[in-house]
C-alpha cells in the first residue's frame, strides 16, 4: 500500500470522511469508482492524480461524446486523435503537422503568462511529434473594449503571445480577434502551432519496451500550475480568479533549447517514444505513455529535478512547470541520449523505467507513495452524455430574417461606423507586435485572407488561416 508523505497531507480516512476530493472537482460517484479500481482508498497524491486526469482537459469526459462525431480519417490523415497533434500527408515523403488548443482560464487570470505558455505548450506539441515549427496562429475572444478590464485583458494576451513567440522564433503569420459583451467573464484565447516533418521521423507517445529507462528533460520543477487542468475544467469564479498559482511560467529562451535539442535527439534514431509534460504535467505525460503500449511506469521523484526545496510527490506530479518533455530509449543508448542535452545546456535526468505490471508506481526516499492501475486513470473515466436543449433565445430568434436591414440613409456615416468597430477595424496594432517574418518563409503575410508559408527547398507553400463563427452558435 502507498504511503502518508507528510503530516501535513489529509489521510486516505480523512478525505473520504470530509470529502476533501470534491476539492479536486471529483464527485462522489466518481470517488466511489476509483475506490472500486484502488481496491482502497486513495491517498493524498492518489486523489490528486486521479482528479487532473479525470478532469474535462485531460479526460474530454463530458465533450467525448460530440467530439466522436468528427470525421477523422482520410487518405492523407496519417495522425488522427490520440496524439500530441495531427498530421496530413502533403507529398513527397513530407507532412504538415498542427494543432490548436486553448488556455483561457489562465488567461484571463494572468493574461501575459495565461497566453505565452499556452504557446509553448502548442509548440512543444508539435515538436514533440517530430516535426519542426514553421508558424504559429491564434484566434482571439475578448469582451466589449470599453470595459477597462478587457482592455487589460486584450493589450497582455496580445503581449504574452508576441514575447513568447517571437523569442523563440517561430513566426505567427495569421490570426483573428473579435469583441463581443458575451466574452466579458470570460476571455477565448486559442493558440495554434503548424510543423513540417519527414514521415520517417513522426514520434508517437509510447512507453515501449520493459525495462527501458525513462528521462526528464527540461528546467527544474516547481510549484507553478499546480491542478492547472483541474483549474482549467471548472467554471471561472472570483474564487477561482485568486489562484494565481494555477497559472503556469514561461520561458521561451529555455523552450528553444529544449526544442533544438529534442528534434536532435529523435534525429539520432535512438528515441523510443516522446511525450511532452503539458497539462497535469508528470502524471499526464507517464500515463499516457504507459497507456499507449500497454505498460506501466515507475518513477523515482528523487531524482525529478526540483527547483524548490520541500516539494512533495504530490506537487512535483501535479506541478505544470514549463518547457519539460520526457522520453524513453534503450539502456545501450543512454549516453548518447544525456551527452545531446548536456551540449545544449539542458537538464536531463533518468527518472524511472518502464514496467511490465500495467501500474503507474511512485517511489520517494524509497518509499512507495503511489501506486496506481494506468488503465483506470486513462481509460476509465466516466463520460457523461448531458442533457441538451433548445435554448429560448435561440427560439426566440428564429424566425428573425438577418438579412433585412432598415434603410441607411447616410452611407458615409454608416460605413464609418461599421470601421470603428473593433472587430471590423484593422487588426494591425495586433499583427505588428508579432515577429511573422522571423525564419524568412512567410510568403502572404498577416492582414490578408490567410498567410502562406513557403517550403524551403520544395516549390510548395503551406496556406493557413484561423476562422471561428461564434456568433452562428
Amino acid at each position: 500500500m502507498a504511503q502518508q508523505v507528510s503530516a501535513k497531507e489529509p489521510t486516505a480516512a480523512q478525505i473520504a470522511e470530509q470529502k476533501i476530493y470534491q476539492q479536486f472537482g471529483v464527485s462522489d460517484s466518481e470517488y466511489e469508482l476509483i475506490c472500486s479500481f484502488m481496491g482502497r482508498q486513495p491517498n493524498y497524491t492518489e486523489i490528486g492524480v486521479f482528479s487532473v486526469m479525470w478532469s474535462e482537459h485531460c479526460a474530454y469526459k463530458n465533450s467525448k461524446p460530440l467530439l466522436r462525431r468528427f470525421p477523422t480519417s482520410g487518405p492523407r490523415v496519417l495522425m488522427g486523435p490520440g496524439e500530441g497533434a495531427g498530421i496530413v500527408d502533403i507529398g513527397d515523403n513530407q507532412a504538415v503537422v498542427f494543432k490548436i488548443e486553448s488556455h483561457n482560464h489562465p488567461s484571463a487570470v494572468e493574461p501575459y503568462q495565461g497566453a505565452a505558455t499556452g504557446v509553448g505548450g502548442i509548440i512543444r506539441d508539435i515538436f514533440s511529434m517530430g516535426a519542426r515549427p514553421v508558424a504559429l496562429l491564434n484566434s482571439l475572444r475578448f469582451g466589449k473594449l470599453e470595459s477597462d478590464r478587457v482592455k487589460y485583458l486584450f493589450e497582455h494576451v496580445v503581449a504574452g503571445i508576441a514575447g513568447y513567440g517571437n523569442c523563440i522564433g517561430i513566426p505567427t503569420v495569421a490570426g483573428e480577434v473579435m469583441f463581443d459583451n458575451s466574452y466579458d467573464g470570460n476571455p477565448l484565447v486559442n493558440a495554434m502551432c503548424v510543423g513540417l516533418i519527414d514521415h520517417d521521423k513522426i514520434q508517437r507517445g509510447v512507453a515501449k519496451g520493459v525495462g527501458n529507462p525513462v528521462f526528464y528533460v527540461g528546467p527544474p520543477t516547481g510549484r507553478d500550475g499546480i491542478h492547472g487542468a483541474t483549474f482549467a475544467s471548472v467554471e471561472l469564479s472570483e474564487e477561482s480568479e485568486a489562484k494565481k498559482t494555477a497559472v503556469q511560467v514561461g520561458d521561451p529562451f529555455m523552450e528553444k533549447l529544449v526544442m533544438e535539442s529534442t528534434l536532435e535527439l529523435i534525429d539520432s534514431g535512438i528515441v523510443l517514444g516522446i511525450q511532452d509534460m503539458g497539462a497535469a504535467g508528470l502524471t499526464c505525460s507517464s500515463a499516457e505513455m504507459a497507456s499507449k503500449a500497454g505498460n506501466g511506469l515507475e518513477l523515482y521523484l528523487d531524482q525529478v529535478p526540483q527547483r524548490e526545496e520541500g516539494m512533495t510527490p504530490y506537487e512535483m506530479m501535479l506541478s505544470e512547470s514549463q518547457e519539460r518533455m520526457l522520453f524513453v530509449v534503450e539502456p545501450k543508448d543512454e549516453a548518447q541520449a544525456m551527452e545531446i542535452f548536456e551540449r545544449w545546456g539542458v537538464i536531463c535526468a533518468k527518472v524511472g523505467k518502464v514496467t511490465d505490471d500495467g501500474r503507474l508506481k511512485l517511489f520517494h526516499h524509497g518509499e512507495v507513495v503511489g501506486d496506481m492501475p494506468v488503465k483506470a486513470l486513462v481509460d476509465e473515466c466516466p463520460v457523461y452524455n448531458k442533457p441538451s436543449s433548445v435554448p429560448a433565445y435561440y427560439e426566440a430568434n428564429a424566425g428573425v430574417d438577418t438579412l433585412r436591414y432598415e434603410e441607411v440613409k447616410e452611407l458615409g456615416g454608416a460605413l464609418k461606423q461599421v470601421l470603428a468597430s473593433p472587430t471590423v477595424a484593422s487588426k494591425a496594432w495586433v499583427y505588428n507586435q508579432y515577429d511573422y517574418m522571423v525564419r524568412t518563409s512567410t510568403a502572404v503575410r498577416p492582414g490578408s485572407d490567410a498567410a502562406v508559408v513557403t517550403i524551403q527547398g520544395t516549390r510548395k507553400g503551406l496556406a493557413m488561416t484561423t476562422d471561428c463563427n461564434g456568433r452562428y452558435v
